[in-house]
């Protein structure tokens, strides 16, 4: 078994002083996999800026007309939106991000490998189809995904978002299309304020969109509560042909800016499951991708947690523990009742 690690040395380029996705984000993940002794288990490959045609097939031209606009123009970091900034070579690091993740699934696809990690950044599962948004340049698991799919001609992708904010970008961009389940677990409500439990689908993709929109403060019982009643028949139902999981940390107690209860633990509990899914749909055929998480802790123990997760370690670093008090989790039971009903499961 191969284990494909996939980052890059620029990824640290983009940076703005001050902001939850600076560079030390990377930083604290590349040192805590160095520490844990993993990149040399790993087939460890750089990432190639992704073709735009590529970035084409889920963003609109407007987009990478204004993404080539700030790389000829900006002198120094400007803001795209409230919370998204770009600089001199933000569009060269937002390619090489999903161009990170491009190779992981390629790796995976060719047999090259039998599972991957894309340790990238800035994020993307906010970038909608003609603008970014929350942090977010371009889509990089989308992108992934129809690469996936128009390289390999796989009819079924299913992606599953555990960052504690709403994949919204990735939903736009797959809403009508029956080829993508899209699952995200997310705090709600809570940014960007989509996600709701009803928003399932559009056209030939209704039913293909499974929102779980989440309380403040759920934690690993529910978490894993939900991938056993909700994930699991609904993975079985569409029998993916490739998984790939934008994986964000910022669900965790410790994180600055949410207010779920995930430990570092239960994160491991969940990385193992979507493993263990794939290994029963798909040939062991599964991606990680790096999205959020503010803390440096979690996100860099979570990593690596995937990273032994992936390579078939029992090993789960969990430096930060529980929550302090040890806080009761909200009732989930209606919540799974509901979510089981409105998608037949």
């Amino acid at each position: 078994m191969t284990t494909v690690y996939v980052t890059h040395p620029r990824y640290v380029e983009h940076h703005l002083a001050g902001h939850p996705e600076h560079a030390g984000r990377i930083r604290a993940v590349w040192a805590q996999m160095q520490a844990a002794g993993l990149p040399s288990r790993m087939q460890a490959i750089e990432a190639q800026p992704v073709d735009e045609e590529w970035i084409l097939s889920v963003h609109t031209p407007k987009h990478l007309e204004l993404m080539r606009w700030v790389d000829a123009t900006a002198q120094q970091n400007v803001h795209l939106d409230a919370d998204t900034y770009a600089g001199p070579t933000a569009y060269a690091v937002a390619r090489l991000s999903a161009g990170g993740v491009v190779a992981a699934v390629d790796a995976v696809l060719s047999g090259r490998a039998t599972n991957g990690l894309a340790a990238v950044r800035p994020p993307g599962h906010h970038a909608m189809p003609g603008h970014a948004m929350g942090f977010c340049l371009l889509g990089n698991v989308p992108i992934a995904t129809r690469y996936a799919q128009k390289t390999y001609g796989l009819e079924r992708v299913m992606i599953v978002d555990y960052d504690v904010h709403h994949g919204n970008g990735t939903e736009a961009m797959f809403y009508d299309d029956p080829s993508v389940l899209f699952i995200s677990l997310h705090q709600y409500p809570f940014y960007p304020g989509t996600g709701a439990l009803t928003d399932t689908g559009r056209g030939k993709g209704a039913g293909h969109t499974l929102n779980v929109p989440l309380a403040p403060r759920h934690g690993d019982k529910n978490y894993a509560s939900v991938f056993e009643s909700v994930l699991w028949p609904a993975a079985e139902r569409f029998q993916p042909q490739l998984i790939i999981v934008s994986a964000g940390f910022d669900a965790h107690w410790a994180d600055p800016i949410a207010g779920m209860h995930l430990t570092l633990s239960g994160y491991a509990h969940l990385s193992r499951e979507l493993i263990r899914m794939a290994h029963q749909f798909c040939g062991g055929k599964i991606v990680f991708a790096m999205e959020g998480g503010y803390n440096l802790d979690a996100l860099s123990h979570g990593l690596v947690n995937i990273a032994h997760a992936l390579l078939g370690d029992e090993t789960v670093s969990d430096p930060l523990g529980t929550p302090r008090g040890s806080p009761t989790e909200p009732d989930i039971a209606p919540l799974i009742h509901k979510l089981r009903q409105v998608h037949q499961l």
